[in-house]
């Protein structure tokens, strides 16, 4: 029987993957009809596949899927950090293309905010992002019981925050289209804000149903979450706006 070696490694490779480095035993000279129908279709179609299962898990099981994920389920999940990279990359190239600011979304007018607000509203996703460590910190004090560590609620959270940036990639995407203030306002505080708030609890809820929760527990609890983020982003704007007061 002949015997065949690992092209990458050098190797003995007897099955169809080296047990040693894993790569396939069978590589073929690149030519126009592999780089086709195997690195282009096959490359372009498992990451898409990934993607969109996820993406499907998040807004349809968002709590159970994530929770299979944190438990072990994870060969059909998309990377969080590359899903959020991608999805902030998409963001900036569409932002050329805005007419608008989220600041001009806000009530009064950009004179009247302090520079904590115009933070906030000048670089939203960035908010995002920061906000995971901070929801990592409030999910695992509120659902302490669950015995989760820290690290897996940042993944939850993660995800989380995977979610909410593609809610604002979409708003995104209408609001290259359309150019009419009041329109974008009403879309953004009627629908865009509640969403996210209402996919929170969804998300929270569904997640620590495994872990032995009363459904009240699980519903008041998923609610301190956010909230509990909330009063600490009030309580920093305050903070900040009377040191800024105080200093000038």
């Amino acid at each position: 029987m002949e015997q065949h070696y690992c092209l990458n490694c050098n190797h003995q490779a007897n099955d169809n993957y080296c047990q040693n480095c894993g790569q396939k035993s069978s590589t073929h000279r690149y030519s126009v009809k592999h780089f086709v129908e195997h690195d282009f279709i096959h490359g372009v179609w498992h990451v898409d596949k990934g993607i969109l299962f996820t993406i499907k898990e998040l807004f349809t099981r968002p709590g159970h899927s994530v929770r299979e994920f944190i438990q072990g389920k994870r060969v059909n999940y998309f990377s969080f950090v590359t899903l959020i990279l991608l999805i902030l990359t998409i963001s900036s190239l569409l932002a050329p293309y805005l007419h608008i600011k989220l600041s001009d979304l806000m009530p009064g007018n950009a004179e009247t905010m302090n520079s904590f607000e115009k933070f906030v509203t000048k670089y939203p996703k960035l908010l995002v992002i920061v906000t995971i460590p901070i929801n990592s910190l409030f999910s695992f004090v509120w659902f302490r019981k669950a015995k989760l560590n820290y690290s897996e609620n940042l993944v939850l959270n993660s995800y989380k925050a995977s979610s909410e940036l593609i809610i604002g990639l979409l708003f995104t995407v209408f609001a290259t289209f359309c150019t009419n203030v009041k329109t974008l306002t009403f879309i953004y505080f009627s629908l865009i804000t509640p969403s996210v708030f209402i996919y929170g609890i969804w998300y929270y809820y569904q997640f620590y149903s495994g872990y032995g929760y009363s459904k009240k527990a699980l519903f008041f609890r998923s609610i301190l979450v956010i909230v509990s983020y909330s009063l600490l982003q009030v309580v920093i704007g305050f903070i900040w706006g009377l040191v800024q007061l105080l200093t000038h």
